[in-house]
């Protein structure tokens, strides 16, 4: 499935973990299934969707993450069109190791209550703060840090895309 919808021009999503999950899952791509990455702490669940964009390839050898902002949560494997408002640019560390772990952020395109919004600007600065908080603490908690580095617009978070589908691409011509 491509990165982006040919005729509608929206990214095409698939949710890994729904809004609400305390077990967090992964998309095993050899044997297409979903499996079990891990379980959160008691008490802690995912405050929103959780996604990747298929045809894509991040630096961790993982299809892009997205967080996919709407109502209701979806359900593991459930495609969502989504439009892009932008990225979040964070540095992981992990065992000594700093990689940069950004996080897009986007809209279902079917939702009612961001049918409106269209970059991070239009969103309170609480849920993007929110956001980051989840993500030290959630790193946190798997013995990581997380460290939020820029809020940058669609056009960033387009790029980023495009960085990835060429990655994806380079790593299928290999093999």
């Amino acid at each position: 499935m491509p990165a982006w919808d040919p005729q509608t021009g929206h990214l095409n999503v698939i949710v890994d973990t729904p809004r609400g999950s305390a077990i967090k899952f992964k998309y095993d791509v050899s044997n297409r299934i979903y499996t079990i990455s891990h379980i959160l702490p008691p008490g802690t669940v995912f405050p929103f969707d959780f996604g990747s964009i298929p045809s894509t390839l991040a630096a961790d050898g993982d299809p892009l993450d997205v967080i996919i902002l709407m109502e209701q949560p979806a359900f593991a494997g459930c495609l969502v069109q989504v439009r892009l408002l932008g990225v979040l640019e964070a540095e992981q560390t992990q065992e000594g190791k700093t990689q940069r772990n950004d996080r897009l952020i986007g809209v279902a395109v079917a939702s009612r209550l961001y049918e409106r919004t269209q970059t991070l600007k239009d969103l309170p600065v609480r849920r993007l703060t929110e956001i980051e908080h989840y993500f030290v603490s959630y790193n946190k908690e798997r013995g990581r840090k997380f460290r939020p580095i820029g809020r940058f617009g669609p056009a960033r978070a387009r790029a980023l895309v495009g960085k990835g589908e060429k990655y994806y691409h380079d790593d299928q011509d290999r093999n």
